[in-house]
């Protein structure tokens, strides 16, 4: 898939919390990324622009002092894009591939945030947890390649085949896109 758009990356989070990974040619999802960064900093800086002017009009003092007007503009500027990205632009299809991966490095860091459970349960062959951590590493060594960081992306791939080839040997399946809550909360609860 060279183009993300909502309709198909609107699966990526189902009403489980599931998140799905895709197939995503790297070049097209850097590209489209900097294309939306691009949209939301001149976003910014004409409401910051804007408001700052509207401020000073309104309430500053000719010749006077207006650095906390102009501040306050530059602040409301943050707030409102913000807001914006949060409420419309994540909703736009030129969006789709910035929204895809903040839901990559927030699935991740899911993951890490009960490694300490993760790692337990792999050593005790814990089903879940092989899942987790094969899912972790198919959708880090993703995010390194998505970011052009192929260094660490060959980095973890050693680590991810020897996991992947313990499943194998557990006949648990290491084909792990699509990480499931159930099982952070099944390592979590039988680690304790």
């Amino acid at each position: 898939m060279s183009h993300l758009s909502p309709s198909n990356t609107a699966p990526l989070v189902n009403s489980k919390g599931m998140f799905k990974l895709l197939v995503i040619k790297p070049e097209d999802y850097r590209q489209q990324t900097r294309k939306a960064t691009w949209i939301i900093i001149a976003v910014f800086v004409a409401l910051a622009m804007l408001l700052s002017s509207l401020f000073v009009m309104f309430f500053g003092e000719p010749g006077g002092d207006n650095f906390r007007l102009n501040m306050a503009g530059v602040a409301m500027g943050v707030v409102i894009t913000a807001a914006l990205v949060r409420q419309l632009f994540s909703k736009q299809s030129w969006m789709a591939a910035n929204v895809y991966g903040w839901r990559l490095k927030r699935s991740l860091m899911s993951v890490t945030n009960v490694m300490h459970h993760v790692t337990a349960g792999v050593a005790a062959q814990n089903p879940a947890a092989m899942k987790l951590l094969r899912f972790y590493h198919l959708g880090l060594i993703q995010m390194h390649q998505l970011d052009g960081n192929t260094g660490e992306a060959s980095q973890i791939v050693y680590e991810a085949d020897a996991h992947k080839q313990c499943m194998q040997a557990l006949d648990i399946d290491g084909d792990q896109q699509t990480l499931d809550p159930a099982w952070i909360q099944a390592v979590k609860s039988t680690s304790v």
